[in-house]
């Protein structure tokens, strides 16, 4: 029977994950992937170049297996993923491999464009220790109030189960977007000195006044 359960430990680590049915209403919650500006999309220690691109794809299609992306030289994946708005998360899927390369635990950050693997030796907004899911039964729920404005996610996965590599093959993101807005900045220039120029007929005035 589905189920819930949430972790919070001293260490800052805390995860919030439910099992979740599979209504047919699932492919539009989870559409998020349509507003992430895929050209910007980053993937940092992939094995293929542009295979971290594919795990972001519709619901219906999770189960995809042709579709993964694999590390490199370690077990450690990094996304970088800029929206092409505001987004407010509220839930993640996690479809790994079907043996030890399903990453074990996520780690979560907020509008940090660019970041690397130095980047993420700070603390993360959230993390998650993560069970294996190779059909997308598990929803992770992000803070909201955290979560609440991103228009940059980046999400680390630095370890798995136990094998040599990670793979992924699906990464659901679940939320409301909001279109961004952008304001034009005001430039004002202040006099902060005379300008000569400006007063130069008051000067001449000033310079062709007979003196008594």
């Amino acid at each position: 029977m589905p189920h819930g359960h949430s972790h919070n430990h001293d260490s800052g680590c805390s995860d919030e994950a439910a099992h979740i049915d599979q209504p047919l209403e699932m492919g539009i919650e989870y559409s998020l992937y349509e507003k992430i500006d895929l050209d910007n999309l980053e993937c940092l220690n992939e094995e293929l170049e542009g295979s971290g691109k594919r795990v972001f794809r519709p619901y219906e299609n999770r189960l995809d297996t042709t579709q993964f992306v694999k590390s490199d030289s370690d077990e450690e994946l990094l996304f970088n993923i800029p929206f092409t708005g505001n987004i407010k998360l509220k839930g993640i899927i996690i479809i790994g491999g079907n043996d030890e390369s399903h990453p074990n635990k996520m780690r979560l950050f907020k509008n940090r464009p660019k970041m690397t693997f130095d980047d993420v030796l700070v603390k993360a907004d959230q993390e998650f220790e993560l069970s294996p899911d190779y059909r997308g039964e598990i929803e992770y729920s992000p803070k909201v109030v955290t979560f609440s404005s991103v228009y940059h996610l980046s999400i680390h996965f630095p370890t798995n189960f136990g094998a040599d590599n990670t793979c992924i093959h699906y990464i659901g993101l679940r939320g409301e977007f909001s279109e961004a807005h952008y304001h034009g900045v005001t430039i004002c220039n202040y006099e902060a000195r005379p300008n000569v120029t400006d007063h130069k007929n008051k000067l001449y005035d000033s310079v062709n006044h007979t003196i008594q």
